[in-house]
């Protein structure tokens, strides 16, 4: 008997040396996608850096049940040198599990990390939306974490309600004007919570002294090197679109606000060669998928037109039950783009599937269409 459990551990060994690890050469959208270890990648809400010749995908690190909506560990990395196939580098950002005080305790909720770097002082500056443990969706505020290596470890900074005491460059007249005593200090946060419009209630001016709410967000480099802070803002109905400091640490001051009372949510955004830029996001439906929303500026800080659901075909109403999470430039190629989104499963969530698709310009405007299996050659008509 004990000769062949022997036989039958070895045989099992030898078979796991030998069998051959997935190896990828197109995106299967929606499928399971498994990274170097053989487990599906778990990097949800996430972005992509590019650095040195290799690309790293941060997100959120999920568990399995309803308690992997909160932050239980903290933020994944892995890296690639062809988009395909994807190594697991740990934990880039750890949550802290001794300090029940800390803004990124376990069990807040640590939400779209994106990462960029800054040429200027060697580091790499990670931002993500941040609700404080314990208090919902009430926080809305935003976390900056900082690092010497693309795998980190990041270290906690601080959490901000963005633009404290600071007017956009757009505000009117009306948003300078006494708030009235009827406005809450918070409502649910969803389409059709406000009792009406955003800028009757006056959040802006609601928010000024404390600083602005900040919910789904992204990050942006521009080609001078100026990066800038996407966020949901107002109770999400309104998208801020705000410069950051040189060091990417802080807001410079410099902000826009745009899409007022259109509740846009999820924000991501390319710039093509031609200098246009263009934003995909979302309706604001929570984990329920909606039909996405795109536009399009020649200036970041607007004007902006609204051009509608990007999306075409079969499922086009739902972003092909999906949420935009980010815009991928692939290196070495022109105008070459690649819409990064999730398919979220609350119930389980570490069960999220992802969803890469080309992006396509036609006339002025920026297209989604399905595939169920694509590659990179899409880039070389």
């Amino acid at each position: 008997m004990k000769q062949l459990l022997n036989w039958v551990l070895t045989s099992a060994l030898l078979f796991s040396c030998n069998t051959p690890k997935t190896s990828y050469n197109a995106f299967n959208p929606g499928q399971e996608w498994l990274d170097n270890n053989g487990v599906h990648i778990n990097a949800h809400g996430g972005g992509i850096l590019y650095h040195d010749g290799k690309y790293y995908w941060y997100g959120e690190h999920k568990i399995a049940g309803e308690a992997g909506n909160q932050a239980q560990v903290g933020v994944h990395v892995y890296s690639s040198d062809d988009l395909y196939n994807w190594t697991d580098e740990g934990i880039a950002l750890k949550v802290n599990e001794t300090d029940s005080t800390s803004d990124i305790t376990k069990g807040c909720i640590l939400e779209r990390p994106k990462v960029i770097y800054n040429t200027k002082t060697k580091k790499f500056v990670m931002w993500f939306h941040l609700e404080l443990k314990g208090q919902g969706y009430d926080a809305a505020r935003s976390g900056v974490a900082v690092a010497d290596n693309p795998i980190g470890p990041f270290f906690f900074i601080k959490s901000v309600r963005p633009n404290k005491g600071t007017w956009p460059l757009n505000v009117q007249e009306y948003h300078k004007r006494p708030v009235s005593d009827t406005v809450k200090s918070k409502y649910c946060g969803g389409l059709g919570c406000l009792p009406a419009h955003v800028d009757s209630l006056n959040i802006l001016g609601r928010d000024y002294k404390n600083g602005q709410m900040a919910r789904d967000m992204n990050l942006f480099v521009d080609d001078d090197g100026k990066a800038y802070h996407l966020y949901s803002s107002e109770e999400n109905s309104t998208l801020h679109i705000a410069e950051l400091s040189d060091d990417y640490l802080s807001h410079s001051g410099r902000y826009a606000r745009f899409f007022s009372n259109r509740y846009m949510e999820a924000p991501t955004i390319l710039k093509t060669s031609k200098g246009k830029y263009f934003l995909i996001a979302s309706d604001c439906t929570g984990w329920a998928p909606n039909p996405a929303r795109s536009a399009s500026a020649d200036n970041i800080f607007g004007p902006w037109t609204e051009l509608g659901n990007p999306c075409l075909g079969q499922d086009s109403l739902t972003t092909f039950h999906s949420q935009s999470t980010y815009i991928l430039a692939v290196h070495g190629k022109n105008d070459a783009f690649i819409f990064m989104a999730d398919r979220w499963v609350p119930e389980n969530p570490v069960d999220g599937r992802y969803i890469w698709l080309p992006i396509n310009f036609e006339n002025d405007r920026i297209h989604l269409k399905w595939a169920d299996k694509w590659d990179l050659s899409v880039y070389n008509k």
